[in-house]
């Protein structure tokens, strides 16, 4: 049976028959009804929403609903829906905007669970650029919510819709419109609201995308908007579980009830969302094997190797008659062998495109990474049973190390009483280390760490240069290009060099160790950047609530005002001798390029050295600077 036809859609296809070809409907709401249509000029499709015509029978919404969508229609930014057309016809009033095939943002969330920290992340910047362009232009939403986020199939695009209530920032509401559910505090009050009310909002649906829950809720609509004025979210980390410590600490700030303690704009929040995007980039699966796997010597071979070990020594001591055999082939066995599996391991991953410049960064991303999953489960410092086991170990080798003293230097105690009450306190001690060690690991990775350490140290560059040595130049993979910049060009560097002549490495023999200076210099420059970046978004959006602990550079940034501008002045230093500093690294390359096509020269490159070594200076000097800062403001009784 044919269902009827819908007496507002007949009417409505007859006023624009020749402009529109309607479809069907899309929606309808209490602001609308959206039809898909086809714009017959164009031969394009487009959504047209409809103002009721009960609604529009009133002189008051027929103006404010025109009024509004021109406004909206002002605004041109690839994450807005554009408005192509307001329009009225007869009694129809309407607007015709672009059609965007895809789904909500609460559909994707509702059909396939919370969306990765990445992809959040990813379509959460694109919705701040958006509501960043309204403010800019003086609209502000005041209904931003997941029903009103659409995600473009094609390009998996954000774009924001609705601006159907949208009004000039400062205004104040005649009544409280909105979503209960992501409505601001001062939204929900009826006060004057501006640009800060859509970012609660925004904070709101980043809550629901990470977690799939909503903020507050409630059985009416009231009680809902008591909730959101007077009372504190769950931790988004107890309903998502881990998440990126950046992206936890956005959200929450957004949701501040004050307004001066949120993000003062959406463009701030924008950039600590690039922040945090950056920084959990995904590590290539080769660096995330040898990081989590290859670099460590464990699993069953590494429990049965200690036994195998002392009786093939035995066997060769048997043989050879001799105990500096067995102690020779015990020493080798622990020594030699570890090292040449670990350099062969080495091997594979300069094969697979990697070297050793790639590990730092490697072992931090994945240390942070699990310490992040871990305090889920274990928090982020030491419980009070940990705390109490750290003090048993070391009452229990105090107690050991002062009987030891004791008994031997008195004959008050029984060799018998001496050795039990050193027994008892070796194993109270032992005990509780044993203990606190297990609480620690479940804390934090110490086995990473531990071998973080080997690896970037002397030890793991070593074994670099002994894989690289043992491996054909054809059987090197071509350089990846997920590395930072100043570490693919010192990577590339170095590689011509070593396939220069002899003599003339001998007369380039400073080289490798400027390429890694310079590279140092480089990631401590970026590392002292992206802190003061992150210092002036905190101190540029009123973040003085902060989760965990601070830099130096924040506190200034957050406690005086007027030191904001020295923050901002530093941040730019630091990001002017960068670029130098890659500069210098992307001339020594060029010019070993040049040497090995025939048309450069030694001199050249030393001259270049040379510049290297002052832009080393400048850099020393720079951080320096800042660590001077950082020393003052310890020294501050004030901090």
């Amino acid at each position: 049976m044919t269902a009827p036809l819908d007496p507002l859609y007949l009417a409505f296809q007859s006023a624009v028959a020749g402009r529109y070809s309607i479809d069907r409907e899309l929606g309808r709401g209490g602001m609308g009804v959206v039809y898909l249509a086809k714009e017959v000029d164009l031969d394009r499709p487009v959504a047209i929403k409809l103002l009721p015509p009960d609604m529009a029978a009133s002189p008051g919404l027929r103006a404010r609903f025109l009024q509004e969508a021109r406004t909206a229609a002002k605004l041109s930014h690839p994450n807005i829906i554009p408005i192509h057309v307001v329009d009225e016809v007869q009694d129809f009033v309407f607007f015709a905007m672009a059609y965007v095939d895809g789904e909500t943002l609460a559909e994707r969330v509702r059909r396939r669970g919370p969306l990765p920290p990445s992809e959040a992340a990813r379509l959460l910047r694109e919705v701040a650029w958006a509501l960043a362009h309204a403010h800019a232009h003086g609209v502000v939403h005041r209904d931003v919510k997941p029903d009103n986020i659409l995600l473009e199939a094609g390009t998996g695009r954000a774009l924001v819709a609705d601006f159907g209530i949208a009004a000039a920032g400062g205004a104040r509401q005649a009544e409280v419109t909105g979503t209960p559910e992501f409505m601001s505090p001062e939204q929900a009050l009826g006060t004057a609201v501006d640009a800060r009310s859509d970012i609660y909002a925004f904070g709101a649906m980043a809550y629901f995308t990470l977690s799939g829950a909503l903020p507050f809720q409630g059985r009416s609509p009231t009680e809902v908007l008591a909730k959101q004025v007077s009372e504190a979210p769950r931790p988004l980390t107890t309903v998502a579980g881990a998440l990126p410590r950046k992206l936890v600490q956005i959200v929450e700030r957004c949701l501040a009830k004050d307004p001066a303690e949120r993000p003062q704009s959406a463009e701030i929040v924008g950039e600590q969302l690039g922040l945090a995007l950056e920084q959990r980039r995904e590590l290539p699966v080769a660096l995330r094997a040898f990081v989590k796997h290859s670099s460590r010597l464990d699993g069953g071979v590494a429990l049965i190797y200690p036994f195998a070990l002392l009786i093939g020594a035995g066997v060769v001591a048997s043989w050879a008659q001799s105990g500096t055999a067995f102690l020779g082939t015990l020493i080798g066995g622990m020594t030699l062998v570890p090292l040449g599996v670990l350099a062969n391991r080495a091997r594979r991953l300069l094969k697979q495109g990697f070297g050793h410049a790639d590990l730092a960064p490697a072992f931090k991303a994945e240390i942070e990474q699990g310490r992040e999953e871990r305090a889920v489960d274990s928090g982020l410092g030491p419980s009070l049973v940990e705390r109490l086991l750290r003090v048993g170990t070391v009452l229990g080798w105090g107690v050991f190390g002062v009987s030891l003293a004791y008994g031997i230097t008195s004959k008050g105690w029984t060799p018998e009483k001496l050795a039990n009450l050193l027994a008892l306190a070796a194993l109270a001690g032992s005990g509780c280390g044993v203990g606190a060690l297990i609480l620690l690991q479940r804390r934090r990775d110490v086995d990473g760490e531990a071998y973080g350490k080997l690896w970037t140290g002397v030890i793991g560059r070593t074994l670099f240069r002994i894989a690289r040595m043992v491996t054909p130049q054809r059987m090197l993979s071509a350089s990846v290009t997920h590395r930072p910049t100043e570490l693919s060009i010192g990577m590339a560097a170095e590689q011509l060099y070593e396939t220069l002549p002899k003599e003339t490495r001998r007369q380039l023999q400073d080289l490798p160790e400027v390429l890694r200076r310079l590279e140092n210099d480089a990631q401590r420059l970026r590392k002292r950047h992206d802190e003061l970046a992150d210092a002036v978004a905190r101190g540029e959006g009123g973040g003085e609530r902060l989760l965990g602990g601070r830099t130096s550079a924040e506190r200034i940034a957050s406690r005086r005002p007027d030191a904001l501008a020295a923050v901002r002045e530093e941040r730019d230093a630091i990001h002017a001798k960068l670029a130098s500093t890659v500069a210098a690294l992307e001339t020594i390359r060029l010019n070993l390029l040049r040497l090995h096509a025939g048309s450069g020269s030694v001199a050249s490159l030393t001259t270049d050295l040379g510049r290297a070594f002052e832009v080393a200076k400048e850099v020393e000097l720079l951080l320096d600077a800042g660590r001077e800062v950082d020393a003052a403001l310890r020294r501050d009784p004030e901090k």
